[in-house]
């Protein structure tokens, strides 16, 4: 039964990997990550989900989607059934703290913390430290500092595992707190306007000590419930109940925001999550890799990590891509069974050769400077600034050796490089304007054909 479990875990696990690729971000957040395949026997794969509402939303919505993808991953004629969590055992996990007994007059996702997002679970680097710290720290004396908290980042960087975890260490406090997608208080506020229930609305989202919202930037242009937001906002803050807020941008981005609530978003802490380094990757899938309870050679690892940039989720939906089919073909994993895997799936490394000449003209336009004045000797202080992140993110994020980084931006020495790269490290601990400038050029890089 144990083994049957495992290879159900990951059969559904290199499934979601598919289907992550496939469906809107929220509706994945919303609908799929919190879903566990239970059992594979007779050709079905039976998948755990939170609640009855998922179950009937999922068959409704994108169950062919579902059943595709299951028989693209596993190569078999497999069927897939839903099944309710709270079927399956007799003490579910509640969705706030103990003290909450009142029925939930707003039915939808569980927002119950996903056990695998934990604090422990979380691998820690230079990308991430800050944020990392921030989050420990809020969960372990909520509304005592950095109220509220702010992480942003590019999808599937870790912000919502952070957010997961302080919601465990809320649990294990015995605090009532409400995780949240901005999706479902947004359809949590219509529905209490049209059923005229804002007494309870109010009831469900100020009455917790820790309120923790996901993808803020979903209430961009909708008014009415940034209204409701915001006077939430005010009524938890006020009282000293810990407000956790996250987004794919900082909120001095987001203009169809309301200017009240972005400078509310700047009285705590702003911090955000960079895409981790190559050193950073390969930890994240050995960690992966043990609690899939796989054995994986290094170099296997380090294979996938150096041909999967983009983030987090994309890199363990590979690992079980590869597990699944070594498993299948009944071989070991190693780096052929990986490039089978991998081929056609996310980006070969070679595809980001292009990216250091793509690198340069997006720091100009950023910083409003020509071309040839990041490459010149111009000692202006914009420019010096310029030429130190174009540098940075060369050596770091491309991984490009310090010297043939020198005769890329205008040919500078050796030291001169190092010196950039230390510079800049050091200056993105505290500097949210040159964090934000980062982000915008790896936003450009990401969006270049």
């Amino acid at each position: 039964m144990i083994a049957q479990t495992v290879i159900a875990e990951k059969t559904w696990s290199a499934v979601l990997g598919e289907l992550q690729l496939q469906v809107p971000r929220s509706t994945y957040e919303t609908w799929l990550k919190n879903t566990t395949g239970l059992t594979l026997e007779n050709q079905i794969l039976v998948v755990s989900v939170p609640n009855a509402f998922t179950a009937e939303w999922l068959e409704k919505r994108i169950f062919r989607l579902v059943h595709i993808t299951a028989q693209k991953v596993s190569q078999k004629s497999l069927q897939v059934q839903f099944q309710i969590e709270n079927e399956r055992t007799s003490s579910p996990e509640p969705v706030l703290s103990s003290s909450a007994k009142d029925p939930d007059p707003f039915p939808g996702p569980d927002p119950t913390p996903n056990p695998r997002y934990s604090f422990d679970s979380f691998v820690i680097g230079s990308s991430n430290d800050l944020a990392y710290t921030a989050a420990h720290t809020v969960a372990s004396s909520p509304g005592k500092s950095y109220n509220p908290l702010f992480i942003y980042s590019g999808p599937g960087l870790g912000k919502t595992h952070l957010l997961q975890a302080i919601a465990r260490k809320c649990g294990e406090q015995r605090l009532k707190f409400l995780y949240v997608t901005s999706e479902q208080f947004t359809n949590d506020f219509i529905t209490s306007i049209r059923q005229r229930t804002t007494t309870n609305f109010r009831s469900r989202y100020r009455s917790v000590d820790v309120l923790l919202m996901d993808d803020v930037q979903f209430l961009n242009g909708k008014e009415q419930t940034q209204e409701g937001f915001f006077h939430t906002f005010n009524d938890l803050h006020t009282t000293n109940r810990q407000v956790v807020i996250t987004s794919d941008q900082p909120p001095y981005t987001m203009p169809s925001l309301e200017s009240r609530l972005r400078s509310r978003f700047a009285w705590g802490l702003i911090v955000d999550i960079q895409q981790p380094s190559l050193e950073t990757r390969i930890a994240i899938l050995q960690k992966r890799a043990q609690a899939l309870r796989l054995s994986v050679n290094q170099d296997v690892l380090t294979y996938i990590a150096q041909r999967v940039y983009d983030n987090i989720r994309s890199l363990e939906g590979v690992l079980n891509r590869v597990a699944l089919m070594a498993r299948m073909n009944n071989t070991i994993i190693d780096i052929n069974t990986a490039a089978k895997a991998l081929k056609g799936l996310v980006q070969d490394i070679q595809r980001y050769a292009k990216y250091p000449e793509q690198v340069l003209p997006i720091v100009a336009q950023i910083y409003n400077i020509q071309i040839e004045d990041l490459l010149g000797k111009k000692r202006l202080k914009e420019l010096v600034a310029a030429r130190q992140l174009a540098m940075y993110l060369l050596h770091t994020e491309l991984e490009i050796p310090v010297t043939r980084v020198g005769r890329l931006v205008g040919g500078r020495t050796h030291a001169t490089v190092i010196h950039a790269v230390e510079k800049i490290t050091s200056d993105l601990k505290n500097n949210h304007d040159l964090s934000h400038r980062l982000w915008r050029v790896k936003q450009g890089l990401t969006r270049t054909p």
